[in-house]
Formats: structure tokens, C-alpha cells, sequence
């Protein structure tokens, strides 16, 4: 293996090689850049420009991206940090001040439960904000152009090597990467897990998130909405700026199917059944925009192997119920720029002490979001009036203690 001090013509050496091409991916890579390490930031090959992007007319509203994060404060003050935040384009921006959350009773019943959070209530000025992909990687992607030591690499990694002093990638046309430490930010079905075989525990919740954006008769007033529907899932609608929101419902597969295939038209009848009490009748956007996505639980057995560290997807995958995935791995990237900066003078950003320090810092939050978010989906999966009753009467319970609710809250917004 070549050492991570040694460079040839096919050769790159620089502290972090990041493999990964999403938000995650290079936030670590600013993070590590302004805290004064060489980084080389591994991405797969361009793809080949796509004739079915919708065309803009001058003048006219940029489309709403299908795909949206409900970003918390741990992420805003990251990204604050980072000078990322400021440059995003804040009128496309939505805070959320309220969240409701509604069991599976109907409207009506006195059984049905009811729970509410606010920003008020928590203390602060928003609960997360809403932010389009496109909205959030631009930003990155603008902020990397200026970070003079980070080198974007395209290509497709095909071997990692650890040795004594640090990690290489072998790509596809022969170059290789050296490194002191390689984080892995390429996703649920990350290639550097594999690499330094890293099992895991899969459980597919045969479900699909379809996810798409309406305009809303009523305003939303910056209120989230979620339902707990047992058999046909969870609905959620998040607010986007101005009479707009978004679409995340986590739809049992044949369920999902269904939607896939009816006129997003269809899909706006069908969410009456919730939506239409509080924001009124809903209306396809255009151009109209729909995916699905298959949902899956994955627990890594390790987060760190021998100059390697996992983060984003790549080190956890949950349910996006609480809508929470991203800001779990903005989490990983302050955690691990943290423990690294805090280390002993004579120990290399690759130690492996280090990295147990970093997987140590994260199991906690970790395990938390994915006990919540898994007990929550088999919970409120079991179709069985009594669990029904008990769930319902628990979650109107929950909303009639502040000081829980608080707590719980705190810890979900990430302060």
C-alpha cells in the first residue's frame, strides 16, 4: 500500500478523504477544511445531463424540490458556523413554529389522540426549518469552490486499504487516495461499510415514503401535520413558505403502489380525509413532481474501523417519522470534529482511540432516535382496538404534561 505520506502522479495524500456526495458529505468536508486539515472529498462520476429537467421561463418561480429536511438546531448552528446557512436562499425557508400530532381515532372521536408542540412552549424561536435539497447543497456546493483546501475527486472507488499510519482508496482508472482517515458519508448502502466489513442489522418496514408538494386553500401558520393512520401509515405535511406545503407519507407498499400510479390530483381527494380541516383543499403544484422511496431501519455493528469513521446514512438509517435521519448525521459531523480537535497533540486524526471516543460520543443519540422512531412505526402499526385505546389515551396524556413535553422536545430540536 502506498503510505499516506508518500505522492506520485496517481496519487492524492491529504488528512480526511470523505467518500460521499450528499449535505453530509460536505458539510464534513467544510468542517474539517476550516478546522485547518487537507481534505480530499471522493464523489461518484457526473451523470450525463438529463433532457426531462423541467425547463424555467424567465422570471417564473424556480419548481419546489420533492425532497425537503426539517432541519434542527444542531444543523442551523452547524451550518451557521460553517457560513452555509447565510447563504442559502432564505425566502425558499419555511420555520416551523407549531407541530400537530394526531392518532388514529377519527375526527371526533373522543378517543382519538391529540398532540401538540410549539416553540413557544420550547422555549425558542422555531422548532426546525424546512429546507429544499437543492436549497441546502447549493449552498455547500458554493461554500467548497472557496474552501482552498478541500479537492473534489470524481470516480468510482473500487478498493480501501488500512495500514499502520492511515487508509487508501483504489478507483476504477488507477488513481489512488491516501489519507490518515477515511469517513465514510456515501449512504444507507455505503460502500466504505462494506469495504471494511461492517455488518448490519436490516429490517425493511415494507413501506414506501411518497413524497411530493401541494398548495394548501387555508394557511398553514407554520404548523406541521402528522397522522398516525395504522393501516394506511403516516401522513405528514410540512410547511414550505407562503400557502404551499410538502408531502412525506410513509405508505404500506401496495399502498404505495396505488399512489404512484393515481394523478397527483387523485392523491390531493385522498388527503381531504386529514388535511382538509386544517388546511382546507390541497392543489398539485406545477410542474407536477412525485418519488417514492423505500423505507428500512439499518444498524451498523460499528461506526469506526481501523482509520475509518461512518457518518450520515452510512452510519445509521431510520424511519423519517420524526424527521430526524439528516439531523442525526449533522449531529455525527459536530461530534466528530469535535473529539478529533479535542485530541492529544501526539495522537493522528486517524487514531483509533479516537475514533472509539466518537463512536462512544454518538451511541447514546443514536440508539435513542432509532428506539423512538422504530417503536413508534410497531406501535402504531399493530391494528388492534385495544392497543388503539391505550396509545391514543398515552399520547393526550403526553400533551397534557408540559414539563415532559419539553424534555422531549429539547432533545428533538437538538438543543
Amino acid at each position: 500500500m502506498t503510505t499516506p505520506h508518500s505522492s506520485t502522479a496517481q496519487s492524492r495524500v491529504s488528512d480526511v478523504c470523505i467518500v460521499g456526495n450528499g449535505a453530509i458529505a460536505k458539510t464534513a468536508a467544510l468542517g474539517f477544511a476550516q478546522a485547518g486539515h487537507s481534505v480530499t472529498l471522493l464523489v461518484p462520476a457526473p451523470r450525463p445531463a438529463s433532457d426531462d429537467a423541467p425547463s424555467v421561463a424567465p422570471g417564473a418561480e424556480r419548481p419546489w424540490d420533492v425532497r425537503v429536511y426539517a432541519l434542527n438546531h444542531t444543523a442551523y448552528n452547524l451550518l451557521s458556523s460553517l457560513k452555509v446557512w447565510g447563504a442559502m436562499d432564505a425566502s425558499r425557508i419555511a420555520p416551523v413554529d407549531a407541530m400537530a400530532v394526531n392518532g388514529d381515532g377519527k375526527q371526533g372521536d373522543a378517543l382519538g389522540g391529540k398532540l401538540g408542540f410549539d416553540a413557544f412552549g420550547a422555549h425558542t424561536g422555531a422548532l426546525a426549518w424546512i429546507v429544499e435539497d437543492s436549497n441546502l447543497n447549493g449552498a455547500l456546493d458554493a461554500a467548497l469552490k472557496f474552501a482552498h483546501n478541500v479537492q473534489v475527486v470524481s470516480g468510482s472507488a473500487t478498493r480501501l486499504t488500512c495500514g499502520p499510519e492511515g487508509a487508501q482508496v483504489e478507483l476504477e482508472d488507477g488513481r489512488k487516495l491516501d489519507a490518515k482517515l477515511v469517513v465514510g458519508a456515501d449512504g444507507r448502502d455505503s460502500w466504505v461499510r462494506g469495504q471494511c466489513d461492517i455488518g448490519i442489522d436490516y429490517r425493511s418496514y415494507h413501506q414506501r415514503a411518497i413524497v411530493t408538494n401541494f398548495a394548501c386553500e387555508k394557511p398553514h401558520h407554520g404548523v406541521a401535520h402528522q397522522w398516525f393512520t395504522c393501516k394506511d401509515g403516516i401522513v405528514a405535511l410540512l410547511p414550505l413558505p407562503g400557502n404551499k406545503v410538502s408531502l412525506v407519507w410513509s405508505a404500506p407498499e401496495t399502498l404505495a403502489a396505488t399512489l404512484m400510479e393515481e394523478s397527483l390530483g387523485e392523491l390531493a381527494i385522498r388527503l381531504c380525509e386529514y388535511a382538509d380541516e386544517p388546511l382546507g383543499a390541497l392543489k398539485p403544484l406545477q410542474p407536477e413532481a412525485v418519488k417514492a422511496v423505500p423505507l428500512a431501519l439499518v444498524r451498523p455493528h460499528a461506526l469506526v474501523a481501523p482509520h475509518v469513521a461512518l457518518i450520515g446514512d452510512a452510519a445509521h438509517a431510520v424511519h423519517p417519522l420524526a424527521g430526524h435521519g439528516m439531523n442525526l448525521g449533522f449531529g455525527d459531523v459536530v461530534d466528530l470534529l469535535r473529539i478529533i480537535s479535542e485530541r492529544e497533540e501526539h495522537r493522528a486524526i486517524g487514531d483509533e482511540r479516537v475514533l472509539a471516543r466518537y463512536a462512544r460520543a454518538r451511541k447514546e443519540d443514536v440508539l435513542l432516535m432509532q428506539l423512538a422512531t422504530d417503536g413508534l412505526e410497531r406501535l402504531f402499526g399493530a391494528n388492534l382496538e385495544p392497543v388503539r385505546v391505550v396509545r391514543n389515551l398515552g399520547m393526550n396524556l403526553l400533551d397534557k404534561l408540559p414539563f415532559v413535553k419539553r424534555q422531549l422536545m429539547a432533545h428533538a430540536i437538538g438543543k
